[in-house]
């Protein structure tokens, strides 16, 4: 009797260590799925990202019979600016249709596409298509391109006691100012999207450093004697 008792006592006590250890591989399971679903920061600065998009940037010109007018030449060449320094791009000149006089709104287009073209907009960023105005003799002409914005993260929300240090782990805010300020600083948005393309390489440049290293010549530039170093001794 006893030791069938014993024996109930065995199995049942194996079937529980049995279902225990079913659960706990259930449990590292389904915890090693949530990790690998959930990407996480390799560094503390990486919690704060820079958020990139597009943005259009537009003038609208009113329609002229004798095409562009004194204001509208000095708004598009505001417009061009704006272009140059937004790192250039494609430009698109939409002009009307089934609105204005076709003469009229070909007149302006075409003043407008030569002046950008002399304000340094080659011919392959320049782009000429219509638009259905739907009998509006008031639609523009609209020109415009899209340029990349960037916003950076919105800081000092979260402040923790900066003296716990006990879990040796970076503070909430960890670098959230610095992640701010390269959004509010970088002068094109779009580089954080793709790198610039590379200039074609200097052929003669390189070609001047292969024969003085073949006549065992110096090879780097020759030295500017304003480059020497030396302290000035000028009077101020």
């Amino acid at each position: 009797m006893w030791s069938s008792d014993m024996e109930r006592i065995v199995i049942n006590t194996s079937a529980s260590l049995a279902v225990a250890a079913a659960l706990a591989l259930c449990a590292c399971a389904s915890s090693g799925r949530h990790h690998e679903d959930i990407a996480q920061p390799l560094t503390p600065t990486e919690h704060y990202a820079i958020d990139v998009a597009p943005q259009p940037e537009e003038v609208r010109l009113a329609i002229h019979r004798a095409g562009l007018s004194a204001n509208q030449t000095q708004a598009l060449a505001v417009f061009a600016d704006r272009w140059n320094d937004a790192g250039g791009g494609e430009i698109t000149v939409q002009s009307p249709e089934r609105g204005a006089d076709p003469a009229s709104v070909y007149r302006t287009a075409l003043e407008a596409r030569d002046f950008l073209a002399s304000r340094g907009v080659t011919p392959e960023n320049l782009r000429l298509i219509g638009y259905d105005a739907r009998g509006d003799a008031q639609a523009p002409l609209i020109v415009g391109y899209s340029h990349y914005v960037a916003k950076g993260p919105e800081c000092g929300r979260k402040w923790e006691n900066l003296t716990a240090t006990a879990a040796n782990r970076a503070y909430g805010e960890f670098g959230c100012a610095v992640t701010a300020n390269i959004a509010a600083q970088i002068a094109d948005p779009g580089d954080l999207m793709a790198p610039r393309p590379s200039a074609p390489a200097d052929a003669a440049r390189r070609q001047a450093v292969l024969d003085h290293y073949r006549k065992g010549e110096t090879t780097s530039s020759a030295k500017d004697d304003q480059a020497n170093g030396a302290v000035s001794t000028a009077v101020h």
